[in-house]
């Protein structure tokens, strides 16, 4: 389980069905095996080195997240699991991306502010909600709005110099992650048949 809160931008080494990642802080106690979120995709840290760590792909991760768009020299955004120590500072975020969506617009508000609006697929609609939590690319983020299929979310100067929200253009594909909390109520409703 994670919380959105980024720790390190990390720099794609090699692509493909293994990605190798460099990076330093994540690796303080990065173990053989243990979890670790890359682009907001839970992914299992294997071939620990000094200078960063890779991990397998598997053809269900190649195909619902942007993890296969990835070549050397780009950044990705990482991030520990969480501990039962730690302060949850961002939301519940498992790793598990429910789909990509569409980068459609990222501009300068002032200030160093900046507003990201990205469209997302249909199906993860009634899961979005005004003031709710969403994670894109593994970063926590409050929704500002949500209006036919759009979603647009406000980016402080810190997770815009902190992330790789700094290198994306518009039509780039991000992963998304809508609230766990939503989906198991929407789960309990359509079980009541209360929700079509």
């Amino acid at each position: 389980m994670f919380t959105g809160i980024i720790e390190e931008l990390g720099k794609v080494e090699a692509a493909g069905t293994r990605l190798s990642i460099g990076c330093s802080r994540v690796l303080a106690d990065l173990a053989m095996g243990a979890s670790v979120a890359v682009n907001g995709v839970c992914l299992t840290a294997v071939d620990i080195r000094p200078d960063g760590f890779s991990a397998d792909l598997a053809p269900e991760t190649l195909e619902r997240s942007n993890l296969g768009d990835l070549k050397p020299g780009d950044g990705v955004n990482l991030e520990r699991p969480m501990t039962l120590q730690a302060r949850l500072s961002g939301h519940i975020v498992q790793g598990h991306v429910d789909a990509t969506a569409i980068l459609e617009t990222l501009r300068e508000l002032g200030d160093e502010n900046w507003e990201l609006t990205v469209r997302v697929p249909r199906d993860l609609d009634r899961f979005l909600v005004y003031k709710g939590s969403i994670c894109i690319d593994g970063i926590s983020l409050t929704i500002a709005s949500v209006e036919d299929g759009q979603v647009r979310v406000a980016i402080i100067p810190h997770t815009y110099e902190a992330t790789n929200l700094s290198g994306r253009k518009p039509g780039d594909r991000v992963n998304i992650e809508c609230d766990v909390l939503a989906k198991h109520v929407d789960k309990l409703l359509q079980g009541m048949n209360l929700v079509r």
